[in-house]
């Protein structure tokens, strides 16, 4: 990967939400890194948590919501019209902002692409890629934007992977997280507490877990992490769930809370998604505190926890992960093993002091 910058003095992050997940939080890092490396910094986002964290000396261009907010039947094809609407919208407002000499623009989120083709010159966008684009609607996202992609940066190979079957030009540069930090205790809690730090969305899988803990009797659960506002639904029907006979007290919703704070209570770590996750920041932090992680076997989660790093299970099988958990409390060694994989995995090739100037170089380049 070259890392040989463009000349650039000013750089336009754009993202379809407002709100702060773990493509939030990558972006939050890149503007940090930007200012210190002296560049002017814009962003164009909705409203939200977003605007919020933004560094001082940061300008903020408010946008519309940029994404499908849980719409289902003739109330989505409705919502897709007023989608479209606002691509067009925001791509018109943008375009001077983009178009701007020495301005370098990064579109953070795939749902936020299309309004570039309203938005960008000849010169197009980055494109730094947070999702697996395997679904059609996915793709159809892609395809739309493509003649404005200047460059996609996947976050793992795996999410390259799609994007170049595409013939979107794409390069990889990974996500990390912050090196060294020093290992939480390893000890069993009694009962032993297994944790999920993930937005209570569909995708991300909560429904497996709790089928999954059902069938263990001896466990507590914890979901660590917020909501957007069209999955009011969902998290309804989570709650439901956990108060079910079989998980009656053993689940607790932490809501949004420290991330060292959550992963300190927690004995097993579960990513499970049923869609592939592009690079999960939370598999990469509990690796790097020592805290053992089952996850779904696909996406960059694959990527992470291949070679004993961690246990990989498939995706939307509650008793798989069920299995999947019990391996790990039961076998002391097993974890010891995980846990120093995990970290030298952390130390070798998802340091932040490298990763971020990595991929803010392949951005600008």
């Amino acid at each position: 990967m070259t890392t040989e910058r463009r000349p650039v003095d000013r750089v336009l992050f754009v993202a379809h939400s407002g709100q702060v997940s773990g493509a939030e939080t990558v972006m939050l890092d890149l503007v940090h890194h930007a200012v210190s490396d002296g560049l002017g910094v814009t962003v164009a986002c909705a409203a939200g948590p977003l605007v919020d964290r933004l560094p001082a000396g940061v300008d903020h261009v408010e946008i519309g919501h940029l994404g499908l907010t849980g719409e289902s039947g003739a109330a989505r094809l409705v919502g897709g019209a007023r989608l479209l609407a606002r691509w067009r919208a925001v791509g018109r407002a943008l375009r001077p902002l983009v178009t701007a000499p020495g301005t370098a623009t990064v579109v953070n989120s795939l749902y936020a692409l299309p309004a570039m083709r309203w938005a960008a010159g000849d010169d197009g966008v980055s494109w730094l890629v947070h999702d697996t684009a395997v679904s059609g609607r996915q793709q159809a996202v892609v395809r739309a934007a493509k003649p404005r992609i200047r460059r996609a940066v996947a976050v793992s190979s795996a999410t390259a992977a799609p994007l170049r079957a595409m013939g979107v030009p794409v390069v990889v540069a990974h996500n990390g997280v912050r090196w060294p930090v020093d290992q939480l205790p390893s000890e069993l809690h009694s009962p032993p507490v297994v944790g999920m730090l993930a937005l209570l969305t569909p995708w991300k899988g909560h429904k497996v877990l709790l089928e999954a803990a059902a069938t263990l009797p001896h466990i507590e659960v914890e979901f660590a992490g917020g909501s957007f506002p069209g999955d009011v639904d969902h998290v309804a029907e989570l709650h439901a769930r956990a108060a079910a006979t079989d998980l009656d007290a053993r689940v607790r919703f932490l809501g949004h809370t420290d991330l060292r704070t959550a992963l300190a209570r927690w004995d097993v770590v579960v990513s499970a998604s049923v869609e592939p996750e592009a690079g999960p920041l939370s598999v990469l932090e509990a690796m790097s505190y020592g805290k053992p992680v089952v996850g779904t076997d696909h996406g960059g989660t694959t990527e992470f926890l291949t070679g004993g790093a961690g246990v990989l299970v498939p995706p939307g099988d509650p008793t798989a992960l069920a299995d999947g958990i019990s391996r790990v409390l039961s076998d002391g060694d097993l974890r010891a093993r995980m846990i120093a994989a995990a970290r030298q995995r952390v130390a070798d090739e998802h340091d932040l002091s490298r990763t971020l100037p990595a991929m803010l170089d392949a951005l600008l380049t």
